[in-house]
């Protein structure tokens, strides 16, 4: 049987079981991605660390997908694409079970190498698992087919903080920076030993169900998937096929566009805490800032489930990215522009800055870009998707790099203010700083109305 005909065999089975495995996956690797918003305040506390040293979490999380994309290519080479997704739960599982030495010793550097080594393993659990969403249904659903796997993704990204704040930060009043900072050395120190043992047990937990879930995956019918249709281009060398890789327009493009848009979405999920804490949003509950990245992942599902009921029917994905790239600029001059001393009145949080709310609205936003850039950039790759697949997951190193300079940027303007004595919140770093975020949803636009097309340079 020839490779084309392979495909067609897997096209033509049932997608039910393969998209039922795949959503559980896409729920752990959304928990595992999305703790690290509500962690970042944490760290900041428990390590003792300015708020732009807090921001290395994302970046030592998202820097394994850049570094260990091209790895994990290779890796799913010799061991196919099934086996490549148990192995990834297992490293991942492996990062969780570091974070027990790493709260013993209450040391941020070991708290990094666990993030990395999870994110490793996310990487190899992504390059062998989008394929997947492709090649078992028509193209053109391929978007909607992905946005049930988003929502699998943000549901565990809504949930995720909550869970992290009742087992972990529900006490966390109790360890502010003002008291902390009345306590002397001694007791100091063994509150916030006892705070980062608070970590241990869950990581732990995660780490045993994500094993499991791997020997599952092992163990399943899932298919394999034979991509190389166009002849023995797995014979190539590694930089052979990444040269003709990038002669393919619409991959390159692509991978540029997935790396703002993850620039985007990182930010709006793991900043929207800290911008909520630096404007005083406590609500009621007195931690509540920690659960703000719960706003933004409510967004995102709304926003799939519209991919869902929309794509491929009433609208093609490129017309949803093209939305996508018009409402986040909108959102983002909107976010700059308006002043948080603009209040709303909700059940539980009295005065909560409109600005919070459109900054989880970027979650709207960026729903369907994923779903959209991803079929679009693979389209017509043929032999070449599995390398296409690891270079688009390099991409996500936007989520590395752009929360560390938004850190770098709120901290500077913050200072600065301080510095000049300023108390009006208008001219918070942390507001100003989300027009970074202009360039990425200008970018999504034009790769929608134009990026995607080109098939030769």
């Amino acid at each position: 049987m020839s490779n084309i005909e392979s495909i067609i065999q897997v096209e033509k089975r049932s997608a039910i079981l393969p998209m039922v495995i795949l959503t559980a996956l896409f729920f752990i690797l959304g928990f595992v991605t999305w703790l690290n918003g509500p962690l970042i305040p944490f760290f900041e506390l428990a390590c003792e660390l300015s708020s732009s040293q807090a921001y290395f979490v994302t970046f030592a999380f998202y820097i394994a997908y850049f570094v260990m994309a091209i790895p994990s290519s290779w890796v799913i080479e010799k061991v196919g694409y099934k086996n490549g997704i148990s192995l990834g739960l297992l490293i991942i599982a492996f990062g969780a079970f570091m974070f027990y030495p790493a709260a013993g010793s209450r040391t941020f550097l070991l708290f990094l190498i666990a993030l990395f080594v999870m994110g490793t393993g996310l990487a190899i659990l992504q390059t062998a698992a989008n394929p997947y969403v492709v090649v078992i249904g028509p193209r053109e659903s391929a978007a909607a087919r992905i946005s049930v796997l988003g929502i699998a993704n943000k549901l565990a990204g809504f949930v995720a903080p909550i869970i992290l704040t009742a087992l972990v930060l529900s006490n966390m009043q109790e360890f502010t920076a003002d008291k902390i900072a009345m306590l002397d050395s001694v007791s100091k120190a063994n509150a916030l030993n006892s705070l980062a043992l608070q970590l241990q047990r869950p990581y732990l937990y995660m780490g045993l169900i994500i094993m499991v879930l791997a020997l599952f995956v092992k163990l399943s019918p899932l298919p394999e998937i034979d991509l190389d249709e166009e002849g023995n281009i797995s014979n190539l060398s590694i930089l052979k096929q990444i040269k003709n890789a990038f002669r393919r327009p619409q991959l390159v493009l692509g991978v540029i566009t997935l790396m703002l848009y993850l620039a985007a979405e990182v930010l709006a999920g793991d900043s929207i805490g800290g911008f909520g804490k630096q404007l005083g949003v406590y609500g009621d509950e007195g931690n509540f800032y920690l659960k703000l990245t719960s706003f933004t992942m409510s967004a995102m599902v709304v926003g799939y489930i519209l991919g869902i009921t929309l794509i491929p029917k009433y609208l093609s994905q490129v017309t949803a990215l093209k939305g996508s790239g018009i409402l986040g600029i909108i959102l983002v001059i909107a976010i700059v522009i308006i002043s948080p001393k603009v209040m709303l009145q909700l059940p539980g949080i009295p005065n909560l800055p409109i600005v919070i709310l459109l900054v989880a609205l970027l979650g709207l936003a960026n729903a369907l870009c994923w779903p959209a850039i991803w079929p679009m950039a693979l389209q017509d790759l043929g032999g070449y998707t599995k390398i296409g697949s690891a270079i688009l997951i390099m991409g996500i190193i936007g989520g590395a790099i752009f929360p560390l300079l938004y850190g770098l940027i709120t901290e500077t303007i913050n200072t600065s203010n301080i510095a000049a004595g300023s108390q009006d919140v208008s001219r918070s770093g942390n507001q100003l700083a989300y027009l970074m975020l202009l360039p990425s949803y200008i970018m999504i636009l034009f790769y929608a109305v134009k990026g995607h097309k080109y098939r030769k340079w």
